[in-house]
């Protein structure tokens, strides 16, 4: 699977260490940057970038997803959902890493380099990577709501006779 990565500063020791597992398993390794420490780099167009990739590589038919680093991983998961066809979730246990692939068919995860040891991120993007999306009618249903909000502005709320 080829596996898109981007950080800020807070990240980069982070992203050196997982870049390299990740091709230990086998993985293909876009790094999109930064490729040296900078205490005043911005992060968005790094991330922005990286989730283009995911984007263009998804719709093109090539297995892809993508990992986003920052100090807290906040801003780094907002810049990539602002990429059409992006799911980024942000990830702080083994349970958020599953959940967002299997009910949200997350396709980039982000994680906050100073929240977690790297052997904890490392067991995050393994547990992403290795849980399938779900399928579930539900799930499918409300990720197509948040795809037709991108694409045309409109709030669809299917069951608003709910109680």
């Amino acid at each position: 699977m080829r596996i898109h990565i981007a950080t800020d500063h807070a990240g980069l020791e982070f992203s050196q260490q997982l870049q390299r597992h990740l091709s230990e398993q086998g993985h293909e390794v876009i790094d999109h940057g930064p490729a040296e420490y900078d205490a005043l780099d911005d992060y968005p167009a790094f991330c922005i970038n990286a989730a283009l990739g995911v984007a263009r590589d998804q719709r093109d038919g090539t297995e892809a997803l993508g990992v986003v680093f920052g100090g807290s991983g906040n801003g780094e998961q907002m810049a990539a959902n602002k990429v059409e066809g992006i799911r980024a979730a942000l990830v702080w246990s083994d349970a958020t890493a599953e959940l967002a692939r299997e009910h949200n068919d997350a396709n980039v995860i982000s994680i906050g380099a100073r929240q977690h040891p790297v052997e904890d991120a490392i067991r995050f993007i393994d547990r992403f990577i290795a849980t399938p999306f779900s399928g579930d009618e539900r799930h499918v249903r409300r990720i197509g709501q948040l795809g037709e909000f991108e694409r045309t502005g409109a709030i669809t709320d299917r069951h608003v006779d709910r109680p």
